[in-house]
């Protein structure tokens, strides 16, 4: 992908960043972090945070293209995207239907099922009716979380029969819709991706070793106890499969610009698949930036990279 473009030719750039997400502080941050790495390439670049201006805010003050930097709903799930679809300004990351499924891991899971990749069994719960009998089919331990939320938020490792309530409590504080996922023993690993279809590539593969295993919220953003591997110590063939299969579920769900896929790889060296993220995190201890290091590329060519890759999904530019 090409970087040669002069920062004047983006024109005026904003960096969408905050939202109304239960993400809204990360999102702050990455935001933050990407804006500073614009103005400092020479971007005519500003802060536009949509949880609190409208949308056409963007059109009226002349903005030429967008670096999205929202996490969650209401900035990764399709619904800002169609907006600059409609608004006909370039946007950075997955488009509308990308975005939306990517938010959904229950649609995610069954995409990738359809594609033959990959991902830990499952169940979508909606009610508490019978919620003690999901061990008995899936096994324990279990992960119960959110069908709609990053970042780790509602997310509860369920250990016995009696853990079951409050973690359907704790997942039915931020959606509706909970997710009752297998647990793989094993190690976490996670892959940047940057490109598109054929023109998609993998990043050097990161383990992240959270202190006893628990990789939450706070070990995630803000814990310097947390250790990230990269290049992960796996075996090469290892890690070709596991680049590989991420890139596959990357273009099974249509992502383009840039994403990262988080898998899990269990006893037998096999990678099993949980989510896909197409707005990642950009903070100091976010993930894409240190796979990119690993490869050679700074904080801010990778920000100039995503941001030249901006483009309208559908119709033309008014």
């Amino acid at each position: 992908m090409s970087t040669e473009r002069t920062p004047a030719s983006f024109g005026k750039v904003a960096v969408l960043f905050g939202g109304r997400s239960a993400e809204r502080e990360i999102s702050i941050l990455s935001g933050t972090g990407v804006l500073a790495a614009l103005r400092a390439a020479g971007v005519d670049a500003h802060p536009f945070d949509p949880g609190e201006r409208p949308m056409d805010d963007l059109r009226r003050e002349g903005f030429e293209r967008v670096f999205v930097a929202l996490h969650g709903r209401y900035g990764e799930d399709g619904t800002v995207q169609g907006a600059l679809e409609l608004l006909g300004i370039p946007y950075t990351g997955s488009g509308v239907m990308a975005s939306a499924v990517a938010m959904d891991k229950v649609f995610t899971k069954r995409v990738w099922i359809t594609h033959g990749l990959p991902t830990p069994k499952f169940e979508v719960v909606r009610s508490d009716d019978r919620l003690r009998e999901i061990p008995d089919r899936l096994g324990l331990p279990l992960i119960v979380k959110p069908a709609h939320e990053g970042s780790t938020i509602g997310i509860t490792k369920v250990a016995g029969y009696s853990d079951m309530r409050a973690a359907f409590d704790l997942a039915t504080q931020y959606d509706d819709t909970v997710l009752v996922e297998q647990f793989i023993t094993g190690r976490e690993l996670t892959v940047a991706i940057l490109g598109a279809d054929t023109s998609a590539r993998a990043l050097p593969v990161i383990e992240i070793l959270a202190p006893g295993g628990n990789y939450d919220y706070q070990n995630k953003y803000f814990s310097d106890d947390t250790e990230y591997l990269c290049p992960a110590p796996l075996a090469d063939e290892v890690s070709v499969a596991v680049q590989a299969l991420s890139v596959a579920a990357y273009r099974a769900v249509d992502c383009e610009g840039w994403g990262r896929v988080d898998l899990m790889l269990d006893r037998d060296q096999r990678p099993w698949l949980i989510e896909v993220n197409t707005s990642p995190g950009m903070t100091s201890h976010s993930l894409v930036p240190m796979a990119a290091r690993a490869q050679g590329i700074s904080y801010g060519d990778l920000v100039m990279q995503v941001l030249a890759q901006a483009s309208l999904k559908t119709g033309t530019r008014r």
